[in-house]
C-alpha cells in the first residue's frame, strides 16, 4: 500500500465513486417520474399558460425569501437575463472572475459588453474586492461575483463597491445552493440578482434549466421580458417591447425542479457532513489546506490549496497520483483562466472582427495576456486541487479519499519515491 499506484502499487480504490451522471449519485426517483407523468397527461408541455413554471418560480422565491424568481433554460441563460435586464451599451464593461465556467462570460459578450477580469484571493480562487475596486471605470455597468465551488464570495465588500460606484452586483450561484454569506443570508440575496443553474451536475437538477432571484420589481420585470423575446404576455397584446431571447423553461423541466427543490436541504447537508469528515482527516497534513467554514459551504467541489514546497508537488503531480489511486480529482479546476481561452485571447468574436473588444466600442483595445491575474494563474497552474464531490458519499468513500491523500503525501514528500516533474 505504500507504493503509489502510478508506480505499480495497489490503488486505494478500484470501485467508482457515486457521481452526478449515475443514479447512485442523484436524488432522482419516483416523485420526479410522477411529476413528469402529470405534465404529460395534461397535454401542456410548454411554459405559456402552464402551471408548473409559475409554481416553481413562486416556490423558489419563497425558499430564498425574495420577492421574485424567473425560470429559464440554463444557468448561462440566468446570467444573460441579469445582464440583459441591465441593457449595457456596446463596449460597456462588466467585471468578473477569471476562474469560472465560461457561462459566466458568454452573456457579457453576447450583449456586446466587455469582460474585465479581476484577480482572486490566492487562498480561495474567489474575487478579491481590492482588485475589483481598482478596475471600476466610468464604463463599468456591473460586477459578477462567482461563488466558486460553493464557497461564499465576499458579497458585503463587493456590494459596497457596487453601491459606491452605482453599478449592479450579480451573484453567480450555479455552484452555491444554500451557501451562506458572512451575514448568514443565502448566497444570491446579497446583490441585485442571484443566478442559479439546474444543469445535470448541480446540487439539484432537471437536466438543464436556470433561475434568477431578486427583490427589485423593475429588474424582475425586465428579466421576465428578456426570457420571453420582450413579449409582455400579461397584456394580451402580441408585441415586443425590448430585445429578448427565447429562454422559456418547459413545464417538464419545472415539474422535476419542483420535486428536486424539496430535496435540496438534505443534498447540501449530506455534502457538508462528508466534507467535514474529509477536512478533519486531512487536518495537519503539511502543505494541504482543505476549505474552512464548511457549515456555510455548499461543497459543489471540495477545493484544496496546496503549498507545493510542503506537499511535495504541484496540483498536476498530485492529481496524476490521486487519479491512479482511484480518486476523482482535477488540477486547477480549469486548464487556464477563462481570459486565455482562444475566444478571448485570439478575439475569435463576431466573424473575426474582435468586436466588442475593439475601440470603438470599447474605451480601449482590450487584450487578455498571460500574467493578467497572477493569483488565478498560480492557482490553476500549481496550487488548486479539486476533489469531485457528491451527497451520496459514504463514510467509507470519504475514508478512501483521505487514505489516498495520506499515501500520496507520504510518497511525494519522500526522497525514495518522487515522480518526475510534469
Amino acid at each position: 500500500m505504500n507504493q503509489l499506484a502510478m508506480h505499480g502499487g495497489t490503488p486505494v480504490r478500484t470501485a467508482p465513486f457515486p457521481s452526478a451522471m449515475d443514479p447512485e449519485g442523484r436524488t432522482l426517483g419516483t416523485e420526479e417520474a410522477a411529476a413528469l407523468g402529470e405534465v404529460i397527461s395534461s397535454g401542456r408541455l410548454g411554459a405559456s399558460g402552464g402551471t408548473q413554471v409559475p409554481a416553481l418560480e413562486s416556490e423558489f422565491a419563497e425558499y430564498y425569501g425574495v420577492a421574485h424568481a424567473v425560470a429559464c433554460t440554463s444557468g448561462t441563460a440566468a446570467l444573460h437575463l441579469a445582464v440583459g435586464a441591465l441593457d449595457p451599451a456596446p463596449g460597456d464593461e462588466i467585471i468578473t472572475a477569471p476562474i469560472t465556467d465560461f457561462g459566466t462570460v458568454i452573456p457579457i459578450l453576447a450583449h456586446n459588453a466587455v469582460p474585465v477580469f479581476a484577480d482572486v484571493d490566492p487562498g480561495t480562487g474567489i474575487l478579491d474586492p481590492a482588485s475589483v475596486d481598482a478596475l471600476v471605470t466610468d464604463r463599468t455597468r456591473a460586477i459578477i461575483a462567482v461563488h466558486l465551488t460553493g464557497a461564499a464570495a465576499p458579497i458585503a465588500e463587493l456590494a459596497e463597491i457596487a453601491r459606491r460606484h452605482d453599478v449592479a452586483l450579480i451573484e453567480d450561484c450555479a455552484q452555491a445552493y444554500l451557501t451562506e454569506l458572512a451575514d448568514g443570508k443565502p448566497a444570491g440575496t446579497g446583490g441585485h440578482v442571484g443566478c442559479f443553474s439546474l444543469q445535470q451536475y448541480k446540487h439539484i437538477t432537471c437536466g438543464d434549466g436556470g433561475l434568477v432571484i431578486t427583490s427589485d420589481a423593475g429588474l424582475a420585470a425586465r428579466m421576465r421580458l428578456f426570457a420571453d423575446k420582450g413579449w409582455p404576455r400579461h397584456t394580451g397584446e402580441r408585441t415586443h417591447l425590448s430585445l429578448g431571447m427565447n429562454y422559456r423553461m418547459t413545464e417538464l423541466q419545472a415539474a422535476v425542479a419542483r420535486v428536486q427543490l424539496g430535496k435540496l436541504a438534505d443534498v447540501v447537508a449530506g455534502r457538508r457532513t462528508a466534507a467535514k469528515r474529509l477536512a478533519a482527516a486531512l487536518a495537519g497534513l503539511p502543505g494541504v489546506r482543505p476549505p474552512d467554514d464548511l457549515d456555510r459551504h455548499a461543497v459543489w467541489l471540495f477545493p484544496i490549496v496546496l503549498d507545493p514546497a510542503l506537499a511535495g508537488g504541484t496540483n498536476t503531480e498530485w492529481a496524476k497520483a490521486l487519479e491512479a489511486e482511484g480518486i476523482p480529482v482535477s488540477a486547477g479546476y480549469l486548464s487556464r483562466p477563462v481570459y486565455r481561452y482562444p475566444v478571448l485571447a485570439e478575439r475569435n468574436l463576431y466573424g473575426g472582427s474582435g468586436f466588442p473588444l475593439t475601440s470603438p466600442p470599447a474605451s480601449e483595445e482590450r487584450h487578455y495576456p498571460e500574467g493578467l491575474c497572477p493569483n488565478a494563474e498560480e492557482l490553476i497552474g500549481r496550487t488548486l486541487l479539486v476533489v469531485h464531490w457528491n451527497e451520496a458519499y459514504t463514510e467509507s468513500d470519504v475514508d478512501d479519499i483521505a487514505t489516498a491523500f495520506r499515501k500520496v503525501h507520504a510518497a511525494l514528500t519522500s526522497t525514495d519515491e518522487k515522480p518526475a516533474r510534469v
